[in-house]
């Protein structure tokens, strides 16, 4: 049982999870702090498995869709369904029992959380056709990460608001560039496969242009956010990290040299993502103090 438990996990990457988890407890506490209410742990739970189950729904279907791809790509061979590890009719089963406990729970907590579910899971599912289709992919799983601070804060509020969809916007610009940088190491295999991608369109050197850019937008969003909010200096330390992780991972990759794309993509923005989300929530707790 560990070691099936232990295949589902590496299936979906569950480590990568982090991305987009510490933006939706942002939004937690953000709709906690608005709404001058106490912290309910109940509920805190409720949301982190939403997030939880809709990324294993995400992920676990992205890898189903594309096994034949993964089993034709020399740096994806040794995932869990083009190694045997995990077979494509349990991969879909992983996928539809998680799709069903996101909805469950988005009804345990609201109305309007439990009717967006749906779409939300279309959203997510979606993307990972948008590969076959639109070289804007990038954008498409940056969406789907980017309502985690919305759908977090609807679920305490039940209601939408402005603030939340900042950081929303930070996520999206975020996801998008870093994205790219990943697809970066797929050129060559995504051309001879005729899969669509920013770098497969534009080439490594003009993607990677391009990413920078786009993180630069998500620099302007969390700048504004800090604004909007009027956060104290414990926001922007963590705001200061984040800016400058992401630049770091600039610096470190070149068109000619993609050795230290996992670093950048992984590690990189998983410690700036938690260190981020460590500070905002720290202000907004000092705020609700």
């Amino acid at each position: 049982m560990k070691n099936k438990l232990r295949d589902y996990t590496r299936l979906v990457k569950f480590e990568h999870t982090i991305f987009a988890l510490p933006f939706a407890l942002i939004g937690f506490f953000l709709a906690v702090e608005q709404q001058s209410g106490g912290l309910s742990f109940s509920l805190l739970l409720k949301v982190l498995g939403c997030m939880i189950f809709a990324r294993n729904a995400a992920m676990g279907f992205n890898r189903f869709l594309d096994r034949s791809f993964d089993a034709a790509n020399p740096r994806t061979t040794m995932r869990e369904i083009p190694a045997g590890i995990v077979s494509p009719k349990k991969a879909l089963i992983f996928v539809i029992v998680n799709s069903l406990l996101f909805v469950m729970i988005s009804w345990l907590i609201n109305d309007l959380c439990f009717y967006l579910s749906p779409i939300a899971l279309l959203v997510i599912l979606g993307y990972s056709y948008t590969k076959r289709i639109t070289p804007l992919c990038h954008f498409i799983l940056s969406a789907g990460l980017a309502l985690a601070p919305i759908g977090a804060y609807l679920a305490v509020t039940g209601q939408f608001a402005a603030a939340p969809l900042l950081f929303s916007m930070v996520v999206f610009f975020w996801v998008s560039g870093f994205d790219i940088i990943y697809a970066c190491q797929d050129v060559d295999f995504d051309r001879t496969y005729e899969l669509k991608s920013i770098p497969a369109m534009l080439g490594i050197k003009s993607a990677l242009q391009l990413s920078v850019f786009v993180h630069l937008i998500a620099v302007v969003f969390v700048i504004s956010s800090g604004f909007v909010l009027n956060s104290g200096w414990l926001y922007w330390i963590g705001a200061a990290i984040f800016i400058s992780l992401l630049a770091y991972q600039h610096l470190i990759i070149k068109p000619n040299d993609l050795s230290r794309v996992n670093l950048a993509f992984g590690t990189t923005n998983g410690i700036a993502s938690v260190i981020f989300a460590i500070f905002v929530i720290a202000s907004l707790l000092k705020s609700i103090g």
